[in-house]
């Protein structure tokens, strides 16, 4: 079993900035990828961004890139999401997850309870 917590949702204005941390708990934390999915009212839930266990690859939607940038010191350290230049359409519930493929959504099968994140224009 892995637990996830996620941490640093709020509101902010458009072109803003926050970081999201998301901490990894359980026996064999440190072997998944780590994947922020994002869900906003009426849309279906979103692969934002992903590392890998060893930090070496990740992922990003298209949709986020060159605005979001995701981290992890070590694989037994926070997962870091900073986002910036948030735009309105960036509001949703975010969720961390642990899974076995980088950016396979349904390979992700533990999962945080969210943060919220609300831009406003």
């Amino acid at each position: 079993q892995v637990q996830l917590v996620e941490s640093g949702g709020g509101l902010v204005q458009a072109g803003g900035s926050l970081r999201l941390s998301c901490v990894a708990s359980g026996r064999t934390s440190s072997t998944y990828h780590i994947g922020w999915f994002r869900q906003a009212p009426g849309k279906e839930r979103e692969l934002a961004a992903a590392i890998s266990w060893s930090g070496a690859s990740t992922y990003y939607a298209d949709s986020v890139k060159g605005r979001f940038t995701i981290s992890r010191d070590n694989a037994n350290n926070p997962v870091y999401l900073q986002m910036n230049s948030l735009k309105p359409e960036d509001t949703a519930v975010y969720f961390c997850a642990a899974g076995v493929r980088l950016a396979v959504p349904a390979s992700y099968n533990y999962w945080g309870q969210g943060t919220q994140v609300t831009v406003s224009s």
